[in-house]
């Protein structure tokens, strides 16, 4: 074989002058041939760094069974809500005999495109897909469905298609986050959310301008800015204390914004939370890490990714009726620590 050409069980069974199927029941670990033979094949697999194409034998095997493989969009897989999300749905379709095919989009919408073509190409059984920030077009998803390929949002939906999805209920989570903040004395609530193309972002910002209006104060264009990330929140936050009224509380869309504003409004000497009050939204690991602990919303990742698969797998085994849109929510709780009176 030429170097960094991919070896395959054909070239193995070549080499050692038996069948093909021969080669896969030696790797399968098959009693139906002999333990000397066995060896002798996984040997040969190991010294040449072997790893059998579980693709292509789900393919091959789908001339008798259904592909069991879900195919899986994430905007960025470092963020800690997406990870939690990914274990739910990893968890829920293998105890149902799915395997999955994880992509991430980096939150382009080009590299979205592309995904979905790739999954189609692919056959995977059905798609669960959070859309990228930037994306304002559908027509990738909308092939998909008319291609008979199921699809579930989670998290970021896409109303432009008519699609089974799961949220969490943001609006709920946002307008309780505030009230708190507002209990507890603050009266100047600063926003900091992401692009007002996501529903998420628009849930979100009425929940905390609903919470300012049932509480009888005004809502101030200059404290709700477009800001959903640590590095932007640092440089952010100080311009909002360039006039009166100063914030004395932040409301931000992720726990990262959220710790971004309080790094920055301790080192602009603010004690936090005596002058400043802050809340976020996810409850990841990083919420506990900080000093003080950050008052958060707990989106409940797992939940949803769960819920995700389960709808999915019940669209490809028809126990969701054909052309049955599934519309779930998952329910967010406050988890008041040291960043709020």
């Amino acid at each position: 074989m030429k170097e960094n050409t991919v070896m395959t069980m054909k070239d193995i069974a070549r080499e050692l002058h038996v069948s093909v199927a021969t080669v896969s029941r030696a790797l399968k670990n098959s009693p139906r041939i002999s333990q000397e033979q066995r060896e002798r094949i996984q040997q040969y697999a190991r010294q040449h760094n072997f790893t059998p194409n579980v693709l292509a034998e789900s393919l091959r095997l789908s001339r008798v069974q259904p592909v069991k493989i879900i195919g899986v969009i994430m905007p960025e897989l470092v963020h800690y809500y997406f990870s939690t999300i990914l274990k739910g749905i990893e968890e829920e379709a293998e105890a149902r005999g799915y395997r999955i095919m994880v992509a991430q989009s980096g939150e382009r919408y080009e590299r979205e495109v592309r995904l979905c073509q790739l999954f189609y190409e692919n056959k995977v059984c059905g798609i669960i897909v959070s859309q990228a920030k930037d994306t304002h077009r559908y027509e990738h998803f909308q092939r998909l469905m008319d291609a008979g390929v199921p699809l579930v949002f989670y998290d970021r939906i896409c109303t432009g298609v008519n699609a089974s999805r799961v949220v969490v209920d943001d609006y709920t989570g946002a307008f309780n986050a505030v009230s708190h903040l507002i209990e507890t004395g603050c009266r100047h609530i600063a926003f900091f959310g992401s692009q007002m193309n996501l529903e998420i972002s628009k849930n979100r910002f009425n929940g905390y301008k609903d919470a300012l209006l049932k509480h009888g104060l005004r809502f101030d264009e200059r404290l709700a800015q477009v800001c959903d990330n640590r590095s932007d929140a640092e440089l952010l936050t100080p311009s909002l204390f360039d006039e009166e009224p100063y914030p004395d509380g932040f409301f931000a869309v992720n726990d990262d914004t959220a710790i971004g504003i309080l790094y920055t409004v301790k080192r602009m000497g603010l004690r936090v939370p005596e002058d400043v009050s802050i809340c976020g939204f996810t409850n990841g690991e990083r919420a506990t890490a900080c000093d003080p602990m950050l008052t958060t919303v707990e989106q409940r990742g797992v939940r949803v990714g769960e819920e995700a698969a389960n709808i999915l797998i019940g669209h490809v085994e028809g126990t969701i009726p054909e052309g049955h849109i599934e519309r779930r929510i998952v329910r967010t709780r406050l988890i008041v620590r040291g960043t709020t009176r």
